[in-house]
């Protein structure tokens, strides 16, 4: 069962926590929305995958002995699928043995914190791991192509020149900027800049990538934002 939540605003990332213990899942859950994440939970391994394809998280807290899949077989689907492999991977698990510690990090995990933890040390452990998978994450700036992104003061600069951007477009910019070349869906969009509880429809999504494409290319700078049709739209990263 998917039970999605979305954190405070002004959250820097998404996590995916897969546990079918629902006490540790919720522990969790907790400590990861009081650090500002936003954060979706199933208990399930096949449903983990149909929402890491969905949801496309920062990062997926993953436990081992799941229903349906094991959270080593999602961990290596997910390392095959060419869409998700760049997600970073913590294995969450009670099976602490060194040969089992091994075996996760083999099949493509980023980290292995056994249990029971302490929360402050996972929420540590997450933190180092997208410092070192997504740096942008733990900055207080972006950079891509002749693009800078303050993130505290929000300003956005194209090429030295102050681009001027209104809050939706300033969202959509900093998804993009924070995984340039990837492709996002209208759907996918929505669901990070507007909430996943959001009703607006997919054309509002167009309306804003236009808005945001105009700003960004009022100084006379080439196309940044690329249209891939049927899929939606990607930052250029070159």
């Amino acid at each position: 069962m998917r039970r999605p939540t979305t954190a405070a605003e002004g959250r820097d990332a998404t996590a995916l926590v897969v546990d079918d213990e629902e006490p540790i899942l919720e522990l969790v859950r907790y400590n990861l929305e009081a650090d500002g994440f936003r954060v979706l939970t199933c208990d399930d391994g096949r449903e983990a995958l149909i929402l890491a394809e969905e949801e496309n998280p920062d990062i997926v807290i993953l436990d081992w002995m799941l229903p349906t899949l094991s959270g080593l077989e999602v961990c290596r689907r997910i390392r095959r699928d060419r869409n998700l492999s760049h997600l970073p991977i913590i294995m969450l698990t009670a099976r602490a043995d060194g040969a089992d510690r091994v075996r996760g990090l083999d099949v493509g995990a980023d980290d292995y914190v056994p249990k029971p933890f302490a929360p402050s040390e996972l929420l540590a452990r997450v933190r180092a791991v997208l410092r070192r998978i997504r740096p942008a994450l733990a900055g207080e700036s972006l950079a891509c192509s002749d693009l800078v992104m303050d993130l505290a003061g929000r300003r956005v600069v194209r090429a030295g020149q102050r681009i001027h951007l209104g809050p939706k477009e300033f969202a959509i910019l900093r998804l993009f900027m924070e995984n340039p070349g990837r492709v996002f869906g209208r759907e996918q969009i929505l669901d990070r800049v507007w909430g996943i509880d959001s009703f607006i429809g997919d054309r509002t999504v167009d309306v804003h990538i236009g808005r945001l494409r105009k700003a960004l290319n009022a100084s006379g700078g080439g196309e940044l934002i690329r249209t891939v049709r049927t899929a939606g739209y990607a930052l250029d990263a070159d």
